[in-house]
C-alpha cells in the first residue's frame, strides 16, 4: 500500500506529524510538501522538531494569487501523483494544498481521504472554507475530527463517506507538551534579528488572517488592546505581515508588544501554556488554547470550533480596542470532564483508515 501526502502549511506540518508516525509502521508513505510555507521558522523546523521524515518532493510554490497558487500546485501534484502512482492520497485541512491535491487526484481516480473535514464557517467570503467544502465533496473518505462536522457533512449529503475520528491536533498536543515544557524560551529573536528575554508573565497573540492584517486600521486596533494589558504580549509575526506590524508599532509606541520573528511547534506550545491568556485570528491555536486550558479571544467574523465556544473559554471579538478588552475581561469555567477532539488517538484511527 502506498499513501501519498501532501502539506503545504504549518498546521498540516502538526498534524502530519502524529499520523505519519503511526501510518509508517504498515505503510509506504510519499510526502510532497507543496512550499506554501517555506519560511525557515514557518516550515523546516517544524519537520525537525517533530521527527517528520523529510518530504520526498517540494514543489516550491508559494505566492501569488489563490487562483495562481492552486493552478500551479494542481499541475505540479498531477506531475507527481503520475510518477508515483499511489494508492491514496492523504490531505489534511483547508489550505490551497490541501484543494489542488484532492482535484489532481480525484481526475486520476485515486482516491482522496480528507482529514479534518466537514468544518464550515457558513460564508463564501472565506477562501479556506471554498478549499473545504470542494475537497469534501471529491472525497472519498472523510475523517472529522468534532461531532459538528460530522453533522455538516450529514447536512450535505455525504454522511456515507464520513467518520469521526477525533482531532490529530489534540493527539500532538498530549504527544508534545512535556517537549514542550522542557523548551529553551527564554529568548527571542524580534524582527530586527536581536534577542530579548522572555518575560515572567505575557499575553500570547497570533494574528496573521487577511481580514485582520489588509488594512492598518484593524491590525492597529488589535495591537493597541494588547498593548493597554498588564503584561508583555509576545506577537511572532507572520512574515508576509513584518513591515505593517513594525511600522503600526513604532508608530503608536506600543512598547508592551514585543514582535517576533515566526517561532516552531514547541515554543509555540510552550507559548500556550505559560501565557496568562491567548489572542488568536487562527483556528488550530484556538483548539491549543482550548486544550491548554487557557481563556482565548478570537479575532474573527464566524465561529470555526464551535466546541471551544463555551462557558467563555473562546469568544469572537471584532478588530476592535474596546470589544477585545472586554472579552478578554470575562472569565472561564472549565469542566474537566468535557473533551469534544476524542481520545488523543485520532492518528491511529487515520492510520487504520489507510492501510
Amino acid at each position: 500500500m502506498k499513501v501519498l501526502t501532501v502539506v503545504g502549511a504549518r498546521p498540516q506540518f502538526i498534524k502530519a506529524a502524529v499520523v505519519s508516525r503511526h501510518l509508517r509502521k504498515t505503510t509506504e508513505e510519499i510526502i510532497v510538501h507543496t512550499g506554501q510555507h517555506y519560511d525557515y521558522n514557518m516550515s523546516e523546523i517544524f519537520f525537525e522538531e517533530l521527527n517528520i521524515p523529510k518530504p520526498n518532493y517540494n514543489l516550491g510554490i508559494s505566492g501569488g494569487s489563490h487562483g495562481e497558487m492552486t493552478g500551479k500546485m494542481l499541475i505540479s501534484i498531477e506531475k507527481v501523483l503520475k510518477v508515483e502512482k499511489p494508492d491514496k492520497l492523504l490531505v489534511y485541512g483547508d489550505t490551497n494544498s490541501t484543494l489542488a491535491a484532492a482535484l489532481a487526484a480525484v481526475k486520476l481516480d485515486i482516491p482522496v481521504y480528507h482529514v479534518e473535514a466537514g468544518n464550515r464557517l457558513g460564508t463564501f467570503s472565506n477562501p479556506e472554507e471554498i478549499n473545504r467544502i470542494c475537497t469534501d465533496h471529491v472525497a472519498t473518505v472523510l475523517m472529522s475530527c468534532t461531532e459538528s462536522a460530522v453533522k455538516f457533512l450529514e447536512s450535505e449529503g455525504l454522511s456515507s463517506r464520513t467518520h469521526l475520528v477525533g482531532d490529530p491536533m489534540y493527539d500532538a498536543f498530549l504527544y508534545y507538551k512535556g517537549k514542550a515544557a522542557e523548551k529553551d524560551m527564554y529568548k527571542f529573536t524580534d524582527l530586527n534579528g536581536n534577542t530579548f528575554l522572555c518575560p515572567d508573565d505575557f499575553y500570547y497573540l497570533t494574528c496573521h488572517r487577511q481580514e485582520n492584517t489588509s488594512t492598518d486600521k484593524k491590525l492597529t486596533e488589535i495591537l493597541k488592546a494588547m498593548n493597554s494589558l498588564d503584561a508583555p504580549t509576545i506577537y511572532p509575526v507572520h512574515p508576509r505581515n513584518h513591515d505593517i506590524a513594525f511600522q503600526i508599532c513604532q508608530t503608536n509606541t506600543f512598547k508592551n508588544i514585543l514582535l517576533t520573528q515566526p517561532v516552531g511547534y514547541l515554543t509555540s506550545l510552550s507559548l500556550v501554556n505559560r501565557a496568562k491568556k491567548i489572542v488568536t485570528d487562527s483556528g488550530g491555536l484556538q483548539r491549543e488554547a482550548f486544550f491548554a486550558e487557557k481563556k482565548c479571544v478570537t479575532v474573527f467574523d464566524h465561529v470555526v470550533w464551535p466546541e471551544t465556544m463555551i462557558e467563555n473559554r473562546n469568544q469572537l471579538a471584532a478588530p476592535c480596542y474596546e470589544d477585545i478588552l472586554a472579552k478578554l475581561e470575562t472569565d472561564q469555567r472549565i469542566d474537566p470532564m468535557y473533551k469534544p477532539f476524542g481520545d488523543g488517538h485520532a492518528g491511529e484511527k487515520i492510520g487504520a483508515f489507510l492501510q
